[in-house]
């Protein structure tokens, strides 16, 4: 099930941050963030506990997407994918014309997701990423204005 993030999640979503981040979110930003109203996060949520979690920040008609993590144990079953899905339709529901995101050059997987999903890459940020230092692409994904 994916729904919007509540208060109650933050320390599961926290814990997801520092096993899957080199650079993680903390809990306190993470609930700063939530109560902002240009944040919207949303959940996946797995027999009652939050195995997966994304969200992204609306400037005017666009959307940075800021974190997009699956637990592990739970990948490979679409559910990043119908999270991405989730974020750009609730994005859209709020007058969102574009989407931006960045991922890790390595990141093969998300890659494929995020092109499956009409993102385009559109720049490189040279040693964007620390620990380890990585390139980050720049990718957009732009609804049509008909």
């Amino acid at each position: 099930m994916i729904r919007r993030m509540r208060k109650n999640d933050l320390s599961e979503v926290a814990e997801l941050e520092k096993m899957y981040f080199s650079v993680p979110w903390s809990r306190e930003s993470l609930r700063q963030s939530l109560e902002r109203p240009e944040y919207l996060f949303l959940v996946v949520e797995e027999e009652g506990k939050a195995v997966g979690y994304g969200g992204f920040f609306q400037v005017l008609e666009e959307g940075n997407i800021t974190n997009i993590v699956i637990d592990q144990r739970y990948r490979g079953n679409g559910l990043g994918k119908a999270l991405v899905r989730a974020l750009l339709e609730e994005g859209k529901r709020m007058g969102i014309r574009a989407f931006t995101l960045e991922v890790r050059a390595g990141n093969a997987a998300a890659i494929c997701v995020y092109k499956q999903l009409g993102f385009v890459q559109e720049g490189v940020r040279k040693r964007f990423y620390e620990k380890p230092a990585e390139d980050a692409l720049i990718m957009w994904k732009r609804f049509s204005t008909a």
